[in-house]
């Protein structure tokens, strides 16, 4: 199986098809989130990245550009975000906060709400699966 670079345009588009391959099996999340986020730090392109995650729809959506109605906006530098979303290291998130690396406007309970949400076994597998295609 090929690895891309986190949040590169061929990372999300394989993101995307695991989402697909996902979406029939596994649970909806039990908490809602609209949030965008800014990059910075990308070792490709502009240097910033805008995305969002949406978890509106009942999954995990992260896709690049931003939501026009959002409850929160994370800044975060790009090894970072790749420590949360890809190695799921929460130690990782509460360190950059912590250290200013990481700022939040809006809705910060929005963002609670999700860490703390119980993790479903297919929802493991399909990290696990993410992990995989990110080199």
């Amino acid at each position: 199986m090929a690895a891309y670079q986190f949040l590169s345009p061929e990372w999300t588009e394989e993101a995307r098809k695991l989402r697909i391959e996902f979406a029939d099996r596994v649970p909806p999340l039990p908490a809602t989130m609209r949030m965008n986020l800014v990059v910075n730090d990308v070792p490709f392109g502009d240097r910033s990245l805008d995305a969002h995650l949406d978890t509106s729809g009942g999954e995990f959506v992260l896709e690049e550009g931003h939501l026009e109605t959002a409850d929160l906006k994370v800044t975060i530098d790009y090894d970072t975000a790749k420590a949360i979303f890809v190695e799921g290291n929460p130690q990782a998130a509460m360190q950059a906060f912590m250290a200013g690396r990481i700022r939040v406007e809006g809705d910060m309970s929005k963002l609670l709400a999700l860490q703390g949400a119980p993790t479903d076994p297919l929802h493991v597998e399909m990290a696990q699966r993410m992990r995989e295609i990110t080199e």
